[in-house]
């Protein structure tokens, strides 16, 4: 797993709260800067993907492991 500057645990919470908290959470950040989020709502893969074309975020990395998804967005 690549560094990160924040961390988001949206673990237990089901769209479209996950997206809503990364939101908040990367407006607080700055450009370049990591954001590593924890969920475990299956449709949070396709709403992170779509998140990140619609915003210009990169979507660094999308895994599913042990019924969690942990994703790394650099913010844009």
């Amino acid at each position: 797993m690549a560094d990160f500057d924040q961390e988001l645990d949206a673990t237990g919470l089901n769209c479209p709260l996950p997206i809503l908290r990364a939101k908040k959470a990367l407006s607080s950040m700055q450009a370049g800067q990591v954001l590593h989020i924890i969920a475990t709502d299956p449709g949070s893969v396709k709403d992170f993907e779509a998140f990140t074309k619609q915003t210009g975020n990169e979507l660094m990395e999308s895994k599913e492991e042990g019924g969690k998804f942990y994703f790394l967005m650099k913010k844009s």
